[in-house]
């Protein structure tokens, strides 16, 4: 599925290429940056579940915190260990929607510089 920009069979001067050249790759790095962001969110949801896995085996009753919506609140670690395994799981299944998608509009992004025989611009 190409991007509208692509799938017309307009032909594009220098300065427009150039435009759609710099948008898709600024948009493969919002994909690139927003999926590191959520993979750090996932590592850190995992070491929380590690820490309190071992709490719940010794005590599950245990006062622990969580932030929710901005607000600090008492729950126990038998309370809280299910709902951060169900947001690490949600998170990872963001994680791969969004790899799909930078994969597909980096096959865009190949097809256009080659299509277009489009390069960076150097500032030199």
């Amino acid at each position: 599925m190409l991007p509208s920009f692509l799938a017309s069979n307009h032909s594009f001067d220098q300065i427009e290429i150039q435009q759609n050249y710099s948008r898709l790759q600024n948009e493969l790095q919002s994909l690139a940056g927003k999926i590191g962001e959520l993979e750090q969110e996932a590592e850190e949801h995992g070491l929380v579940l590690s820490t309190l896995n071992e709490a719940l085996q010794v005590e599950p009753d245990r006062k622990c915190f969580r932030l929710i919506g901005g607000v600090l609140v008492e729950r126990t670690v038998k309370d809280v260990v299910p709902a951060l395994q169900t947001n690490r799981e949600g998170i990872k299944k963001v994680i791969a929607n969004l790899a799909e998608q930078y994969t597909a509009k980096e096959r865009d992004f190949d097809n256009f510089k080659r299509d277009y025989n489009a390069r960076p611009v150097s500032s030199a």
